[in-house]
């Protein structure tokens, strides 16, 4: 059996929004929105992978707050986990530095306005779900 590959998603929320990052990279993926993150590398926390993914993709220096509860396959092996996570103060605004051509903060109602990942879908509704239970 091979060894499933955690991608690690941040629910990024900043005055009541949730921050969608648009792909650029590869070209199948490429205008559609997605949780920032990415793969976490041997000997590495999901945790910290999230805070090192976060200041590559965004320049931004972020904290995990708390882990949404699920995880959602990706394509074979990887599967995908999120969490909430908030900037660090003094930390900046967000920019798109890899894999992205924009960025956008999301009030709740405007979340569905944008053509999300078909695996984000249930991640971002599970994130939201949790948001809305603790914060």
């Amino acid at each position: 059996m091979t060894e499933r590959i955690v991608v690690v998603g941040a629910a990024l929320l900043s005055g009541g929004r949730l921050l969608a990052a648009r792909r650029s990279a590869p070209p199948e993926l490429a205008g559609r929105w997605e949780l920032p993150g990415g793969k976490v590398e041997p000997g590495e926390t999901p945790e910290h992978a999230l805070v090192r993914e976060l200041r590559e993709e965004l320049g931004v220096e972020a904290e995990p707050v708390e882990r949404v509860p699920g995880e959602w396959p990706l394509t074979a092996p990887y599967v995908l986990r999120v969490w909430i996570a908030r900037l660090l103060p003094g930390s900046g605004e967000p920019k798109p530095l890899e894999d992205h051509d924009e960025l956008r903060w999301l009030a709740p109602d405007e979340v569905e306005d944008v053509a999300w990942l078909d695996h984000d879908v249930p991640a971002v509704k599970a994130a939201l779900t949790a948001w809305g239970a603790g914060g």
